[in-house]
């Protein structure tokens, strides 16, 4: 591997860092207080809801709130255990370890945010469970060492029960290590909030556009395999406060989005004009 390959793999890594500016988060239920107290007892936890319901950011908003690191590991199916451990790499004559992710976390005692955990191959998600009962450790085989977890160390899931399969599914031995918070779209008002100041559109277009959101998702009865997240109508949002026609707004950030079946489509194109007139 050439040094400019290692560089970029070091880069791929992802340094733990802090955030320097409070995300913007609004509570809906105890969410909140669940994961303080989770925290202050180092629970491991595992975060489940829909696409763009506020997981991700509401890890963020926590890691801010409690000053700890956070590491982010976008999982998928090519995971594997060394790219979250770390590896050997040529640099030069050389051969240097380079720490994964989820070491970097647990030496810094940050918080470590596995997201679509259920993508990950199964074989790789077990060698997290040494970390999430009383002995908080990561085996490094290929070093032959046990890296102890510094005390700030948290590990987070999340999954989209939506997307789930009988191939795509949390082992028992590994659900059964963590606690378990369920997150959904939030209600009309403060989704409302939410889509305003986000995106910077009008209150009377943010509470259209929570409106619509709530509609549309009505809609996951009658064939539609996942309502409007609020990520898209926040982008809706965005499209209208740059002068972009509401309904074409919908359109393309919400219709088009979520669906490419066209009777559905259809359907809700005229939710945005019942809406939007």
């Amino acid at each position: 591997m050439t040094q400019s390959t290692t560089t970029l793999f070091r880069s791929y890594l992802i340094e733990e860092y802090h955030l320097t500016e409070e995300p913007y988060y609004v509570p809906v239920a105890d969410e909140v207080e669940l994961f303080e107290a989770a925290y202050q007892q180092r629970i491991p936890l595992i975060f489940k809801g829909p696409t763009g319901c506020g997981k991700t950011r509401f890890v963020e908003y926590m890691s801010y709130r409690l000053a700890q690191p956070l590491v982010t590991i976008a999982c998928h199916e090519d995971l594997t255990a060394s790219d979250l451990v770390g590896r050997y790499l040529l640099e030069g004559d050389s051969t240097v370890w380079i720490d994964g992710p989820l070491s970097r976390a647990v030496k810094a005692g940050g918080i470590c945010y596995l997201d679509e955990i259920v993508e990950a191959r199964k074989d790789t998600t077990v060698l997290i469970h040494p970390l999430t009962d009383h002995r908080r450790i990561l085996p490094v085989e290929k070093r032959g060492e046990l890296l102890e977890a510094a005390d700030g160390f948290l590990l987070i899931l999340s999954y989209n029960p939506g997307y789930q399969s009988a191939l795509k599914d949390l082992k028992h031995s590994t659900r059964q290590r963590f606690v378990s918070i369920e997150f959904d779209y939030p209600p009309r008002d403060i989704e409302a909030e939410i889509i305003q100041h986000e995106s910077g559109c009008s209150d009377d277009d943010a509470t259209q556009l929570a409106m619509l959101g709530e509609k549309v998702r009505n809609l996951r009865e009658h064939g539609l395999g996942e309502g409007a997240s609020t990520r898209l109508l926040i982008y809706a949002g965005k499209l209208m406060s740059q002068g972009i026609p509401h309904r074409r707004a919908c359109q393309v950030a919400v219709n088009w989005a979520v669906t490419d079946d066209h009777a559905v489509q259809r359907s809700i194109e005229e939710i945005i004009a019942s809406i939007f007139e």
